[in-house]
């Protein structure tokens, strides 16, 4: 859910539960905070306490739209921590993304090659080491999404090596592709790529693998959102005006699957974990999802891992017209999948009826917050009798 500046959250957040009633899948919410305000602050624990939301983003680029300062981190921040709510984070610069973004077209860089140049490493690095100080600080866990580049993920694991709760997302789209699909001399083509952050040099990959493998990097998800051409081509004479965003949630298991289990990078439970369990387990609603147990929610991917399928935008159930995947034969697929113990696709047959989807409530405070409070409690400070 993401609000206008100065909407009020709970209207935002009920605009889209209303989009959201044509979902044929069981689906959640993060809220986003783009400003601060009273009426932010006691709409957060509306939403906690009736809404089942327990966790709210915060995006530190789009300057001049929904972009977060300081002042509003620090206050939601405080605030997701009284609520039992888990603070996420779209990790970019965005005062260094606007400047480099008039430098590249100054420069007469004005076609999808300026989106990568005018987000470096280092413009998501700096703003994912700000979060990770603002949450140590008010000691509050937080949640980077999405991690793009080495530099943040070591950032990641340097808090971690020092007792921090600081979780780590990765899309599947940078762990198999990088920033050479800017150069491609098709403009739809790598428009089509537009996504922000952007995919990195040749190596970022590698050190997201590996932090998927040591621990401190813990979900995978797409960040799907998809432009057709027509809406990728209004920023055909300035790249900073092409629509950000991908498809990817439904070739997300089978591209994770064939690079990281087939690749020797994750083995099958580690698949599970990273693609399910562990995100069950971050936003408290574990082991009723991400989890195989007498009383869960019945929701089952039965996989095959010798079959084998060609990803391509001809054979795509999403209406989008491009596939950051195309052509890439992957082995493995799913061949049933159980939705509240109901099957919803059997064997190539899509059975999943559009308004059957149900919103999940997610509880506050989760085992993380009740460790943080009684570490809080005994490290808090004293004053001094003089």
């Amino acid at each position: 859910v993401i609000p206008d500046p100065q909407q009020p959250l709970l209207d935002a957040y009920r605009t889209w539960r209303g989009w959201a009633e044509k979902a044929a899948g069981v689906y959640s919410f993060h809220v986003a905070v783009t400003w601060w305000g009273e009426s932010v602050h006691r709409d957060m624990g509306t939403l906690v306490r009736d809404e089942g939301v327990n966790s709210f983003k915060h995006f530190m680029a789009y300057k001049n739209a929904i972009m977060c300062d300081d002042e509003t981190l620090v206050n939601s921040f405080k605030r997701s921590l009284e609520l039992g709510a888990m603070p996420t984070v779209h990790a970019e610069n965005g005062e260094l993304v606007f400047l480099l973004q008039a430098e590249m077209l100054a420069r007469g860089i004005t076609g999808p090659e300026g989106h990568p140049l005018s987000r470096p490493p280092a413009v998501e690095a700096e703003a994912a080491q700000r979060a990770i100080a603002i949450a140590d600080v008010l000691n509050v866990p937080v949640y980077v999404v999405p991690v793009s580049c080495a530099e943040s993920a070591e950032a990641i694991a340097r808090a971690r090596a020092r007792g921090q709760r600081v979780y780590g997302e990765v899309p599947a789209g940078h762990l198999v592709l990088d920033d050479e699909v800017y150069r491609n001399p098709s403009f739809a083509y790598a428009a089509g790529h537009v996504m922000s952050p952007p995919f990195r040099p040749k190596g970022h990959g590698a050190m997201l693998w590996r932090g998927l493998q040591a621990g401190y990097l813990h979900t995978t998800a797409t960040d799907h959102c998809t432009f057709c051409a027509e809406q990728k081509a209004a920023g055909r004479d300035d790249f900073s005006k092409i629509p950000n965003g991908c498809g990817g949630v439904e070739e997300r298991l089978a591209v994770l699957w064939h690079v990281g289990v087939n690749g020797g990078r994750l083995t099958p439970s580690e698949f599970v974990a990273v693609t399910s369990a562990n995100a069950a387990k971050l936003f408290n609603i574990y082991p009723r999802k991400g989890c195989v147990v007498e009383g869960a929610d019945a929701d089952l991917v039965l996989w095959d891992p010798t079959l084998s399928k060609t990803l391509s935008v001809k054979t795509q159930r999403s209406l989008g017209d491009f596939n950051i995947f195309e052509g890439r034969t992957v082995l493995g697929q799913p061949t049933h999948t159980v939705s509240h113990g109901v099957v919803v696709y059997a064997d190539g047959d899509l059975r999943a009826v559009r308004g059957a989807g149900q919103y999940v409530k997610r509880p506050p405070f989760g085992p993380r917050f009740q460790a943080l409070a009684r570490k809080a409690a005994l490290d808090a400070p004293t004053a001094v009798v003089r």
